[in-house]
Formats: C-alpha cells, sequence, structure tokens
C-alpha cells in the first residue's frame, strides 16, 4: 500500500472537471438568504450615549476645555502644529458609557 493510497483512503479526492449538483445548493442557501434577511440589526445606542454623556456634569469640564481648545486653533492662536487632543474627554466619556452600555447588552 502506498502513502497517496493510505491517505486517499480518509480523504476524498475532488476533481477540478466534475460538474458541480447545482440543484442540491439552490434550496439551502435560498433559505440561509432568507434567514439573514429575517434577522435584523439591533440599533446602536453607543453615539447617543456618548452625546449624552459629552453632555453631562461629570465631562462639561472636559468637554468646555476641549471646545475652547478647538476654537483657539482654528482661530489661528494656538502654537505652530497645535491640535487639540481629545484624549482626556474621551477617556471621561468613555468611563461614563461604558456601564451603561454593558448594561443594556444584558
Amino acid at each position: 500500500m502506498s502513502l497517496s493510497s493510505f491517505f486517499s483512503s480518509f480523504i476524498p479526492t475532488v476533481y477540478a472537471d466534475a460538474p458541480e449538483d447545482k440543484e442540491e445548493e439552490k434550496p439551502e442557501a435560498q433559505e440561509a438568504e432568507q434567514e439573514e434577511e429575517e434577522e435584523e440589526e439591533p440599533e446602536d445606542t453607543m453615539p447617543e450615549l456618548q452625546e449624552q454623556c459629552k453632555e453631562s456634569a461629570a465631562c462639561a469640564a472636559a468637554t468646555k476645555h476641549f471646545a475652547h481648545c478647538q476654537e483657539k486653533v482654528s482661530a489661528g492662536e494656538g502654537f505652530h502644529g497645535e491640535d487639540c487632543v481629545e484624549e482626556f474627554m474621551m477617556h471621561c466619556v468613555d468611563n461614563c458609557v461604558a456601564p451603561k452600555l454593558f448594561a443594556q447588552l444584558k
């Protein structure tokens, strides 16, 4: 017994010129497409929660600082190459959003 015949006894051989059985696949493919269409995507509430947290008292100071920095840089009054990094504001917003978002996922 050769090595190739040993493996071929476990693994079926597929030939490129063999005709495909499309009739058998059509009903299954149609059922899968119908199931995908029936499932609705849940609405993403994260952007709404982020806006609520930006306006909340907890993050108001960071949001105000970021807006002031943006105005200053946009008016050309900032340092050369200065840009406003929203890391502090987004850190505050993320800490505010996380518990609310995970509570909705339960």
